[in-house]
This record gives structure tokens, C-alpha cells and sequence, in this order.
């Protein structure tokens, strides 16, 4: 099964329409019901009130666009049921996510909901054959797949943290998702991703800098989610079998290193890794001097770079692929080092 050029744009175009009609609707819903994100707390770096709910936008609009396409495609049983397991978890977390923003849940619910949809997530994927990157062992890829999953859902919404810095990685790493998986012809996952990009880019147009509206939990485990089971089911196309393995890890590199950088910085303070706090990659460029916009950028150059490395380990000679691997690991654990001796708050 093909999709055309023209198919993917229209994918693209739906989702970028959709979610940037159906955001300003929510910001109403949000100001009118009183969910608000409230600067009360010491972690919060914004100084007013700012609504909720941009993530029921982003979820309709992928939901919406994704299960449309397939109906006037070449619809199966099969193909619902592809998109299903990849839509299926996102789903579940995203409902968490809502629920947390509505009733401000505490770290454990969300933490067993997000090991349900990794146990689910790995049970279908190895029941199906669909890891992308298997290592031979049914039970070491299905404890990659669970940590794999319930780490990116943590990573994406740790990342949401600066106004659009969350919606634009996303969309960054789905742009080149999309690009390795056309190239692959692994269809299911180009569709998806792009769909991801167009809602992505829809709610940044409300959730840049000054946000307006910000995507909570709801669409931040949502898309991380979403992110990690396409990513695991996803084949890369490396020469060389560290690059395979590594290219899902380059694809949402800076992400992690905001959750490594976060995570370690707490533990150093006695503090609880699940306990908010501004000592995520954009406070600490905010305290270097950066600007909330310049912050931004700068996070988005870096997931760029990154995401264009995952994409030059899929064109690259053996020798090329293990200059870029290494010298790409040096570097990221260079950036993690000065992130990590800047002041944690």
C-alpha cells in the first residue's frame, strides 16, 4: 500500500487546520470552566494565569484525522487495528493527562497508567512482530519497550516546560520521523507522524511565545506516547547495527537530556525526581541570559541537529555512521555535563 505526495500534504494540511481551529475553542472552554495553569507554585516560571486544554485539541485533531483517513483509504480490519495499537495508548495517557489537569493528580497514578500503556504497548508489538529494532530476546525487547515508553512520556512532558518549546520538539522529531519512514516506505509511520506535525505546528500557533493556551498533561503524555510506540516500531535503515539502535535515541535526544538533566539535578538536591522544579534546560538558559523566545530556539536548533543526525546514520557509509555516532554521544554527554554544573534554580 502507497500514499502519494499529494496524500501526505492533505494528511499534513487536516491535522494543521484542524488543531489550529479546535485550540482558540478549548482556550474558551479552559477560561470558561477555570482550567487555568496558576503560577502558585515555585517551579511555575510564567506570571499569569495561562488555560489548559491545548492537548484535547491535539488529540482530536490526530484521532480525528488519522482514523478519517483510514475509512476513505484502503480501509481493513487490519489497518484499524495498526493504527489502533499506536493510537490506543496515546489515548489512555492522554485521558490521564486530562484528568491530571483537571484534578491535579499525584506521580503515582500517572506512573501506573504509564506502565499499563508500556506493558500494553510491548504486548502488542511483539505479539505482532512489529518492533522495528528487535534484538533476537522476546523478554529484553519487551522491558526495552516499557522503559522506552514510560521514559519518552516523562521526557515530553518534563520537556513541556517553556511556552512552545514541547510543541516544537515534537514536531521537529515527527518532521524527521516521517522523513526516515517514507524513505523506508514504512507508510503506517510516515502517515502518523505527519499527522503529528500538522496538529503540532496547529497548536504552536497559539502556544508560542507569549503562550496563550498551554497543551497540560493531557497533550504532553499524549504525544509522548505517541512518539515513543512510533519510534519503537519504526525500522531503522543504519549500516551499522549501534546506529540502528541509536537512531530512536537521536530522534528525541534533547528531550532526554532535559529529563537526565532534571532527574539528576533533583536527586543531587534530596529532591523527589517526580517533584516540579526550574531546573529544566530552558531555566537555565533563561538564567544564562536567554529570552523565553530565544530559550526556544535554541532548543529547537539542538532537537534539529540531532534529528538530522538520526537522518545522515540512515544515507552514511559504516565508517561515516560510527564517526557521527560517537561524536554525536560526545557531544550530547558534553551538553549534559554543562547543563548539569549551571545553577539548578
Amino acid at each position: 500500500m502507497g500514499i502519494t505526495n499529494q496524500e501526505y500534504f492533505l494528511l499534513f494540511l487536516t491535522s494543521y487546520l484542524l488543531v489550529g481551529a479546535l485550540t482558540p475553542l478549548m482556550r474558551k472552554i479552559a477560561i470558561a470552566t477555570d482550567v487555568v495553569d496558576r503560577p502558585n507554585s515555585s517551579h511555575k516560571s510564567h506570571k499569569k494565569p495561562v488555560p489548559y486544554l491545548g492537548g484535547v485539541a491535539i488529540i482530536i485533531g490526530v484521532i480525528f484525522v488519522s482514523y478519517s483517513a483510514s475509512l476513505v483509504s484502503d480501509f481493513t480490519s487490519t489497518t484499524f487495528w495498526l493504527a489502533t495499537s499506536v493510537l490506543g495508548p496515546a489515548l489512555l495517557l492522554g485521558l490521564i493527562g486530562l484528568w491530571d489537569d483537571l484534578k491535579n493528580l499525584s506521580p503515582l497514578p500517572r506512573f501506573i497508567a504509564q506502565s499499563v500503556a508500556g506493558i500494553f504497548t510491548a504486548s502488542i508489538l511483539i505479539a505482532t512482530d512489529n518492533v522495528g529494532n528487535p534484538t533476537g530476546s522476546t523478554l529484553f525487547d519487551s522491558a526495552v519497550t516499557i522503559f522506552w515508553v514510560v521514559g519518552i512520556c516523562n521526557s515530553i512532558n518534563f520537556f513541556d516546560n517553556l511556552d512552545g518549546g514541547a510543541a516544537g520538539a515534537v514536531a521537529i522529531s515527527s518532521i524527521a520521523l516521517a522523513f526516515l519512514a517514507l524513505n523506508s516506505d514504512q507508510y503506517l509511520i510516515a502517515a502518523l507522524s505527519i499527522v503529528t506535525v500538522g496538529a503540532t505546528l496547529g497548536f504552536l500557533v497559539w502556544n508560542k511565545s507569549p503562550a496563550k493556551i498551554y497543551m497540560g498533561d493531557a497533550g504532553a503524555l499524549f504525544l509522548g506516547v505517541l512518539l515513543a510506540t512510533l519510534t519503537v516500531r519504526f525500522e531503522p535503515t543504519s549500516r551499522t547495527q549501534i546506529g540502528s539502535y541509536l537512531t530512536s535515541f537521536f530522534l528525541l535526544a534533547i528531550p532526554i537530556l532535559d529529563t537526565s538533566v532534571a532527574v539528576f539535578s533533583r536527586l543531587r538536591r534530596h529532591a523527589s525526581p517526580f517533584q516540579g522544579g526550574q531546573d529544566h534546560l530552558s531555566h537555565r538558559l533563561i538564567r544564562f541570559g536567554l529570552s523565553r523566545k530565544q530559550s526556544a530556539f535554541v532548543l529547537w536548533a539542538l532537537c534539529g541537529l540531532f534529528a538530522s543526525i538520526a537522518i545522515l546514520l540512515s544515507k552514511s557509509t559504516q565508517q561515516i555512521s560510527l564517526i557521527l555516532i560517537f561524536g554525536s554521544l560526545i557531544f550530547w554527554i558534553m551538553l549534559f555535563a554543562l547543563f548539569f554544573r549551571t545553577k539548578d534554580n
